[in-house]
């Protein structure tokens, strides 16, 4: 197996895997790269396994100390350690999102690239129709980008109803949701540390490759409520939705910069790169852990050839 790298230097393949057995079949790869293998070796790996990963996620801004690759990053570097641990495909990541909310205003410069949600779903749908066609029966999206999960249930299940594959959408990331994560933030409830550009999403890109972040300009914001919007309600992170009265019913179509200036949302200071490492350690053993089960469930395809390819 090649020396594959995360940001920061670890080779991966000193990353224990979760099975043992399968040294002979490992042996056969040069790297779990889709696009570094050729044709030969899929065929060859087809022959005993039928998953592959599809990172995804968006380039959007992440505030003036994080790199806009920053959900991109996340979502590459869960698929790249499930793949070493388990001994799987997967694909380059689909770099860009739905991130409409992140665009700010004209000339900005914010950089974010944002395609519309039409357009992904049939990014998504084609690429998942390739897999498929050449004989993969198990697509696992591994997703870094929040935003995508408002527009992504017709394309999981449009490529479910015409095909028959087994279609999952992972989110290896905290937002509202502490789970796996329990105890490892040092950031209270009320600084988001799984929020836009906080703690976690700071010590992630820090584990990747320090050099990308810029810690001399990190600055702990609050999110507020839009000027559009009376005293009377109130927002604290960044979910479409925002309080009245001390719950959640109201929801409107905000744009990031109208409740957060910096495009950070949270404290970000008491980030470290060795969070990072544990933050993705822990997500990826569990991702890892799941698809094993997966790998399990018999699967019929019905409709394998990729017909409405032009």
């Amino acid at each position: 197996m090649s020396k594959e790298r995360n940001g920061y230097g670890k080779p991966l393949d000193e990353i224990e895997p979760l099975t043992s057995g399968d040294e002979a079949f490992r042996e056969k790869f040069i790297s779990w790269k889709l696009p570094d293998l050729t044709m030969t070796d899929v065929k060859e790996y087809l022959k005993e396994k039928d998953t592959v990963l599809i990172p995804m996620a968006s380039t959007e801004q992440h505030g003036p100390h994080l790199p806009l690759d920053t959900d991109t990053i996340t979502a590459l570097e869960i698929s790249r350690r499930v793949s070493q641990k388990i001994g799987v495909l997967y694909t380059r990541p689909v770099w860009m999102g739905y991130s409409p909310q992140h665009m700010h205003e004209a000339g900005q410069g914010r950089g974010t690239i944002t395609i519309r949600s039409s357009t992904l779903q049939s990014l998504l749908y084609d690429i998942g129709r390739s897999l498929i066609h050449h004989g993969f029966n198990r697509l696992i999206f591994i997703n870094g980008h929040g935003s995508n999960v408002k527009v992504i249930d017709p394309l999981l299940r449009k490529l479910r109803y015409d095909t028959g594959a087994l279609v999952s959408f992972v989110k290896p990331y905290m937002e509202n949701y502490v789970g796996i994560l329990e105890g490892l933030m040092e950031n209270p409830p009320e600084e988001t540390p799984g929020w836009h550009a906080s703690e976690l999403e700071t010590s992630q890109d820090m584990a990747w490759n320090e050099d990308l972040v810029r810690m001399d300009r990190a600055e702990f914001t609050k999110a507020h409520i839009p000027d559009f919007l009376p005293d009377s309600f109130a927002k604290k992170d960044g979910m479409p939705d925002v309080e009245f009265e001390g719950f959640k019913y109201f929801t409107f179509p905000m744009d990031h910069h109208e409740f957060i200036e910096t495009g950070v949302i949270g404290n970000p200071t008491r980030a470290t790169p060795e969070k990072g490492e544990e933050a993705f350690e822990r997500l990826s053993t569990h991702v890892a852990k799941g698809i094993l089960e997966l790998m399990e469930v018999p699967v019929e395809i019905h409709d394998r050839e990729f017909v409405d390819r032009v």
